[in-house]
């Protein structure tokens, strides 16, 4: 208990609360909570260091995201030895795809504790995914390898990895259905354009045709969700032709 003390005894009032939030989420006491501090602080913010270095998570992204693959790849060589490199870059790839990123991120709730100068609702599902990684970076730089390997195997190992399931996952929809054009020498065309209407959110509206005949349309607020949205819906009307192995 007084190494507790000692260590939250320095911090504000405003440290203080996010050290225990943290020793619940992390299952072990962090000792540089500026790091933590760090990875939940949007670029917004618009913070600068005494070197004029700005202050936010996206550093740390990059470092928490080469952790993590770093991990999974070690955990799937492993798990499947049969795996060949192909196997195994896929099935990485699924693990840390940003779609499951973004719910490893929500479903621990990390959003709560991020510092932006934006609007919870304007800054993308993204973000969630984005704090995740930024998490195992400061985990990384405050406690080492051997705490990020812990925190990655309870909270996304463990409870996610099923080698069965991630073999039938679909990560992309856009590329399943330009793969199996390509192996059935199917044309297939994506016309993508802007399609705001009345609202003020910019929108983008997808047409996927097949040896020109009209198969699918697809409406968000991004290129990708459009063209992901379409694709999703041609994969379900050929679904009993493609393959998925």
């Amino acid at each position: 208990m007084n190494f507790i003390r000692k260590i939250v005894k320095p911090h504000n009032e405003e440290d203080t609360e996010l050290y225990y939030e943290l020793k619940k989420l992390l299952n072990f006491s962090p000792r540089k909570i500026n790091k933590y501090k760090k990875a939940f602080t949007h670029r917004s913010v618009q913070m600068l260091d005494s070197k004029g270095i700005p202050i936010n998570y996206e550093r740390l992204e990059f470092l928490g995201d080469s952790i993590l693959g770093s991990v999974i790849a070690a955990y799937l060589y492993k798990k499947v030895p049969t795996g060949n490199e192909g196997y195994l870059t896929q099935m990485r790839s699924k693990v840390v795809s940003r779609e499951h990123l973004n719910e490893l991120g929500k479903d621990l709730n990390l959003i709560r504790f991020v510092k932006s100068n934006i609007d919870q609702a304007n800054v993308g599902d993204n973000i969630h995914g984005n704090i995740f990684e930024a998490l195992v970076g400061a985990i990384y730089l405050d406690r080492g390898y051997n705490a990020c390997h812990k925190f990655i195997y309870e909270n996304v190992i463990v409870p996610y990895v099923d080698i069965e399931k991630l073999e039938g996952k679909i990560t992309s929809y856009k590329g399943l259905i330009i793969e199996w054009c390509q192996k059935q020498k199917k044309k297939y065309s994506f016309d993508t354009y802007e399609d705001s209407g009345n609202e003020s959110i910019k929108h983008f509206s997808v047409k996927i045709s097949i040896d020109g005949e009209l198969i699918a349309k697809g409406r968000a607020t991004s290129k990708k969700k459009a063209e992901e949205q379409a694709s999703k819906r041609v994969y379900y009307t050929f679904q009993n032709q493609i393959d998925l192995t």
